[in-house]
This record gives structure tokens, C-alpha cells and sequence, in this order.
């Protein structure tokens, strides 16, 4: 055996342990690089030559160009992320809202029977059984009416 020894080769296990921490942070990087690059074009508060500029020193210097990233812009980086999560999440609310509440309610269905009660195209009857329908929740009032002047259209 040679006077210089290897410990990592020593023990294979301590070998296959170098290789997947060497890989993890080979895949680490990348993540980091990318997400630099990602951040680059969504700032808006950059003009297009600095962002056409950062992104040829991160590409051609990449080392270099990210390490001086993240000290530079580092830590607004999670400020644009939480701001642009914040505002999706905004968007996606207001989004349900309208559709949850696109439907009309049980008493503007109400109302609508009403009115076409008084027109005289659906009997007192049929209003009040189309009205049940709407308060126990089982059915629009579109349903009921269609029906209630298909009857009293014969």
C-alpha cells in the first residue's frame, strides 16, 4: 500500500457518500442558478439592458455571477416571490368569489317568482310550490317557472 491513502476509497460507504452529497450539490446549484435567472426576468423594477446584463454575467461568469447576485439582490428576491405568491393568491381568491356568488340567491330567485307571479304567467299555486323549492335548497327557481308557464301556455 502506497504511503498516501484515500480515506473516502478506504471505506466504500464513505465513498458513495461523497458522490451523492457532490450530486446533491451539482443539483443544488442548478435550482440556484435557475432560480436567479427566473428572478431576473420577472423583476419588474430592472430596465432590459440591466436584466440583459445580469443574465450575461450569471451565463458566461456563472459562479461569479450568482455569487454576486445573491449578495447584490439577494434578499429581495423572497420579497418579489412573497409579493407575486401573495398577489396569485389574491387573484385566485377574487376568482372564487365570483364564482361561488355567480349563482343567484335564494332571495333574488324569490323576488323573480314574485314578479313573474304578478305578470300572471304562473298560478298561485304553482308560485307557491316553485317558492318551497327555493327555500329547501332542492332546486332553482328557473326550474319551477319553466315548467309553471308550460302549463299555463295550453
Amino acid at each position: 500500500m502506497s504511503a498516501q491513502t484515500y480515506l473516502a476509497y478506504d471505506y466504500p460507504l464513505l465513498g458513495a457518500f461523497w458522490t451523492m452529497l457532490m450530486i446533491f450539490l451539482w443539483i443544488m446549484w442548478f435550482v440556484l442558478l435557475f432560480r436567479i435567472i427566473t428572478d431576473i426576468f420577472r423583476d419588474d423594477g430592472l430596465s432590459g439592458w440591466a436584466k440583459a446584463g445580469w443574465l450575461v454575467f450569471c451565463i458566461v461568469l456563472p459562479f461569479l455571477g450568482v455569487f454576486v447576485y445573491v449578495i447584490a439582490r439577494g434578499r429581495n428576491m423572497g420579497h418579489r416571490e412573497t409579493t407575486r405568491a401573495r398577489a396569485q393568491q389574491e387573484e385566485f381568491n377574487a376568482y372564487i368569489r365570483k364564482t361561488a356568488t355567480g349563482g343567484s340567491s335564494s332571495v333574488d330567485e324569490l323576488a323573480r317568482l314574485s314578479e313573474i307571479r304578478d305578470r300572471g304567467a304562473i298560478t298561485d299555486e304553482e308560485f307557491r310550490r316553485a317558492k318551497e323549492l327555493v327555500l329547501s335548497g332542492h332546486g332553482p327557481a328557473g326550474g319551477a317557472t319553466t315548467a309553471g308557464t308550460g302549463a299555463s301556455a295550453r
